[in-house]
């Protein structure tokens, strides 16, 4: 998967957002997006679509986009 479909995946089926307004610099606390719908969105994105798990532990490490896009490989 290309870093641009893990940013509109990330975009659509996790944060809502258009693609536009998210890049891997994106620092998740200072958006408007990163919220606990979202975070829920994300461990079922990760589960089906990636056929991972992931914890409260891990999320809380993710500082910016690209903190999500490295542990999608």
């Amino acid at each position: 998967m290309t870093n641009e479909e893990k940013i509109a995946l990330l975009a659509e089926d996790v944060f809502d957002a258009d693609v536009s307004d998210v890049t891997p610099e994106t620092v998740l606390e200072e958006s408007d997006f990163w919220d606990s719908m979202s975070k829920l969105s994300l461990v079922s994105v990760f589960g089906e679509k990636f056929g991972k798990t992931l914890k409260g532990d891990q999320i809380k490490t993710f500082v910016t986009v690209q903190d999500i896009m490295n542990a999608m490989n």
